[in-house]
């Protein structure tokens, strides 16, 4: 922290009525529970989808965190069907930096957005592409590919009908 961030951080506890270490307490705890996924070691691939898209133009920013290291980072020793394809780590990593080629890309991979977007658009539909993608689609596809399993009773004995596991 430098002293005008100090000076904010005093502005901000006097207009509040609290402690200065009121002010830093909470700003760790925010950003605790907003990278939360991070600092958890069985999180990767994924599920730091949502992490990066909420948080990530400024956090990829101000650790000067580039396509290669997001890539490291999400998807180091994470099996096939939980990687994060390497052009949409891509995308993320180019949306705080350089929008104008992250409308281009996100609208070459997703094909529904064609027309130019503001930075507020382009986040939603980015948000909205990588949801689908990575967050809601898995799950939908996970559950359509099981079949329910049927039980049978006959004399107090529960049978396994067609196709089903054991």
């Amino acid at each position: 922290m430098n002293a005008a961030d100090v000076r904010k951080v005093k502005k901000l506890a006097t207009r509040l009525g609290v402690r200065d270490s009121d002010v830093i307490r909470f700003a760790v705890k925010n950003m605790l529970a907003r990278l939360g996924p991070l600092y958890d070691g069985e999180a990767h691939g994924r599920n730091l989808v949502p992490v990066f898209v909420e948080s990530g133009a400024e956090l990829l920013r101000f650790f000067d965190i580039d396509a290669t290291r997001l890539e490291a980072i999400i998807n180091n020793g994470v099996d096939v069907e939980r990687r994060v394809d390497r052009d949409d780590i891509a995308l993320l990593a180019l949306t705080g930096t350089q929008e104008p080629y992250a409308a281009l890309k996100l609208s070459e991979l997703d094909r529904t957005e064609r027309r130019s977007q503001s930075s507020a658009e382009l986040s939603e539909s980015l948000r909205q592409y990588l949801y689908a993608k990575y967050v809601y689609r898995p799950f939908q596809e996970a559950e359509g590919a099981r079949e329910p399993v049927h039980l049978a009773v006959t004399n107090d004995q529960s049978v396994l009908l067609k196709g089903e596991r054991r």
